[in-house]
């Protein structure tokens, strides 16, 4: 044991579950070269290469593969029973934050929480994924991911959530569609073919299935699981229309190829949450985190960035 940094363990552990030594590195706020460094001291001391390059991953070795369950374990214990005992200082912390958001949520979330770091966490970084939602209990349970942002309509049960701001839906047109006019009348949006967003690429799962709810229908055209998809498309084909959250169609407005309209009959509006893993609800780091979030988009949409 007096042999061992433990440290070396949360550079096993990093690297075992993001399968790259770079991102691991990222992860853990090292550098490249200190993170060879850190794997070379692990393959010496336990006399195996641990890690090895197989396609675009790093993975174990059948010995690196038998101690997995035991690390990430001790990792756990150290994060979760140690570290956090010991507070959150965020002005000399270096942390990599991890947010599960959607591509519509890096555009209204990362800004204005990127400014908020740049103040406060100086040392901290934030990264962000998007996984499928069936994936987001498993992910925030093992500490892969702090937070998940956004409009979550079939949270998994057990997780905290905390309401943030609320958001609507419009629906959004290209202005060089000239057989609009001023508004969108029911037989217009009825009429037209649209473009859909939904994760699952399932439309019965679509962020904006509220419109069926409603008894609306719609003839549709694409499915993507990319918001920031949907204005591209409209622009190379006018003849189409989105329902999206009203921010997305108010950043892209401004570049003057898209406009939007109230939907045809009334929509009701939807929460923009965070949701934790009951394992860190009292981690400080995710703590502040939340705190910091919350703080943030107390007064949505008129954040200082």
């Amino acid at each position: 044991m007096d042999q061992l940094d433990l440290n070396l363990l949360m550079v096993f552990d990093a690297i075992y579950q993001e399968g790259s030594v770079t991102k691991a590195a990222h992860k853990l706020g090292l550098t490249q070269s200190a993170m060879s460094h850190s794997l070379n001291r692990l393959r010496a001391y336990f006399d195996d290469p641990l890690f090895v390059k197989i396609g675009p991953r790093m993975e174990p070795t059948s010995k690196a593969a038998g101690m997995c369950e035991a690390v990430t374990d001790v990792v756990s214990t150290v994060r979760n029973r140690i570290v956090m005992s010991a507070g959150f200082n965020p002005a000399k912390a270096r942390r990599v934050f991890t947010l599960n958001v959607t591509d519509m949520g890096e555009l209204v979330f990362l800004p204005a929480l990127l400014a908020r770091f740049k103040k406060i966490a100086p040392e901290c970084s934030l990264r962000t994924l998007q996984a499928p939602i069936e994936q987001i209990d498993g992910l925030l349970a093992s500490g892969e991911i702090d937070l998940a942002l956004g409009s979550i309509r079939a949270a998994p049960e057990g997780l905290y959530q905390q309401r943030l701001f609320p958001s609507t839906f419009v629906i959004m047109a290209s202005t060089r569609n000239k057989e609009l006019g001023d508004t969108l009348s029911r037989e217009q949006f009825e009429s037209m073919q649209h473009i859909v967003v939904s994760l699952t690429g399932r439309t019965s799962e679509s962020y904006d299935k509220v419109l069926e709810e409603q008894g609306l229908h719609r003839r549709i055209a694409v499915v993507t699981p990319h918001f920031l998809m949907v204005p591209l498309l409209i622009d190379r084909h006018p003849d189409l229309l989105a329902t999206v959250p009203r921010e997305l169609a108010e950043v892209f407005g401004r570049f003057g190829v898209v406009r939007h309209f109230e939907p045809p009959l009334p929509v009701p509006p939807f929460q923009l949450s965070q949701y934790w893993h009951a394992r860190f609800h009292s981690d400080p780091a995710i703590v502040w985190l939340r705190e910091l979030v919350k703080d943030t988009f107390k007064s949505y949409p008129d954040v200082a960035v």
